[in-house]
């Protein structure tokens, strides 16, 4: 075990660092120095920032994404879609996607995908409330966004089957070839995938 280079309060934010994704022992130092020195225009603003939001979080209930006010701010975006709502497994995907600008619709955060090794069933996820959701009309269509993994796709499966009496349209992602991926460089599951869902020109 290393030895402590700095009084408990610094080693105590280190560990703290040290377990956010991304951050590991070595990560977590160069992070608490940038800190320390920064201390004046990064660190106090930090902490009153993290001190601010730590109350305020609520999970919305329309949606299921994080905010800090309830219906969310996608769930109450009059410019979105109403008639399009993206599934994600994660709070994360949801961010994602809209970094990437992709769709303008709204969204229902399943909080995971249903895997029977790690205990998650259905009663696990966020199920219910899409169907009274898409239940209650006005929607046209479901897309499932829940990733490429042997789990995301059962729960996709899972998924239209809970959906297949509202008669709602369910569309997934494709899968395949990245942008700038080379063929060579891919595995045979993604290639399979992109052959799978090739298109007309």
């Amino acid at each position: 075990m290393p030895r402590a280079v700095a009084g408990p309060e610094i080693e105590r934010l280190i560990q703290l660092l040290g377990r956010l994704p991304g951050l590991g022992p070595r990560s977590a130092r160069r992070a608490t120095l940038h800190l320390i020195k920064k201390r004046e225009t990064l660190m106090a603003p930090l902490g009153l920032a993290l001190q601010d939001v730590l109350g305020k979080i609520v999970e919305c209930q329309v949606c299921g994404n994080v905010d800090v006010r309830d219906p969310c701010t996608v769930c109450t975006d009059h410019h979105r879609e109403p008639g399009v709502i993206v599934v994600v497994a994660e709070v994360a995907d949801l961010w994602a996607l809209e970094r990437a600008n992709a769709i303008n619709a709204k969204y229902h955060v399943l909080g995971g995908v249903l895997s029977p090794l790690d205990g998650v069933g259905p009663d696990d996820l966020n199920l219910t409330k899409l169907v009274t959701r898409v239940g209650a009309g006005g929607v046209e269509e479901v897309i499932l966004a829940l990733g490429a993994t042997v789990d995301a796709q059962t729960t996709a499966h899972y998924v239209t089957d809970l959906l297949r009496e509202t008669g709602v349209k369910v569309t997934r992602l494709a899968h395949g070839v990245p942008v700038g991926g080379e063929l060579d460089h891919l595995d045979e599951g993604t290639l399979s995938a992109a052959i799978r869902a090739r298109t007309v020109l």
